[in-house]
C-alpha cells in the first residue's frame, strides 16, 4: 500500500527546511508515517443501539426509505468510530485518510453485535439477579443479523475503512449476543468489529473461539491453536 500523495508532498517539503534530529526531520516522519500504515486486524469497537438497514417502506412512486428510524445514528455511531482509527493524523490536519487506507483486496471479518437483556429475562423478588429458565441464550429476535451487518458493512465503506463491502470474503464470525456474556460482547448495546487482510491472515494463525453455552462458567478466552 503506497504512501498517499499528499503525504509525500508535505514530507518533500519538510526536506527543503529542517533541522535534523528535530519534530520536522523527514527521516523522523517518514518513519512516523511508516509507523503509523495500517496492520491488521482493524478492530473497531462501535458503542451505540445496533440497527438493522434493508427494510423500506414505500411513499409513493420511486420513494423509499429504510423503515428503521434508528439506522442513521446507527451508521453515524460506526462511521465516527471508524473515522477515529482510519484518518490520517499529519500535522497539516489534512482531513484524509491515514496510510494503508481504505483497506483493499480480499478481506475478512467479524462482527459481533451486543444487546441488552430486556428486563422481563430475569426473576422478580429477591430472585431479581437470576435468569428466567426460558430465558434465551442469545439474541433470538429481531433485528436481523444480516441486516444489521448491512447497516454496519455501509457506514464502514463511508468512513473509508475499506474500499468496498464487497471486498469481505469471509466472515469468520457474525454474531448477536448479551452484554457481558460473551468473550466478544461489550458491557454496552454496540458492536465489536475487526477486519484482516486475507494476506496477512493467511500467514498466521486464525483465531478460534470457544461460544458461549448457558451451561456452562463464562469463563471462556480466545486463544490460538
Amino acid at each position: 500500500m503506497s504512501t498517499p500523495p499528499h503525504v509525500l508532498a508535505w514530507l518533500q517539503q519538510a526536506a527543503t527546511n529542517h533541522t535534523p534530529g528535530t519534530i520536522d526531520d523527514p527521516d523522523r516522519l517518514r518513519a512516523r508515517i511508516q509507523g503509523a500504515a495500517v496492520t491488521t486486524p482493524l478492530t473497531i469497537k462501535v458503542y451505540g443501539q445496533p440497527a438493522p438497514q434493508g427494510s423500506k417502506k414505500s411513499y409513493g412512486p420511486g420513494r423509499m426509505v429504510e423503515s428503521s428510524k434508528k439506522v442513521k445514528p446507527w451508521r453515524e455511531d460506526v462511521r465516527a468510530a471508524a473515522e477515529q482509527i482510519v484518518r490520517c493524523t499529519c500535522p497539516d490536519d489534512c482531513g484524509g485518510l491515514a496510510p494503508g487506507y481504505p483497506l483493499d483486496g480480499p478481506l475478512v471479518a467479524r462482527m459481533v453485535f451486543t444487546f441488552a437483556r430486556p428486563k422481563g429475562h430475569y426473576r422478580t423478588g429477591r430472585n431479581a439477579h437470576l435468569l428466567r429458565d426460558n430465558a434465551p441464550a442469545q439474541p433470538q429476535g429481531t433485528p436481523d443479523l444480516s441486516k444489521l451487518i448491512r447497516s454496519t458493512e455501509d457506514a464502514l465503506t463511508s468512513a473509508g475503512a475499506w474500499r468496498d463491502d464487497a471486498r469481505v470474503v469471509e466472515y469468520q464470525r457474525a454474531a448477536k449476543v448479551w452484554a457481558g456474556e460473551d468473550p466478544e460482547a461489550l458491557d454496552a448495546p454496540g458492536v465489536v468489529i475487526r477486519i484482516w487482510l486475507l494476506e496477512q491472515l493467511t500467514a498466521e494463525p486464525r483465531p478460534v473461539v470457544v461460544p458461549y453455552s448457558a451451561t456452562t462458567p463464562p469463563a471462556h478466552t480466545i486463544h490460538q491453536p
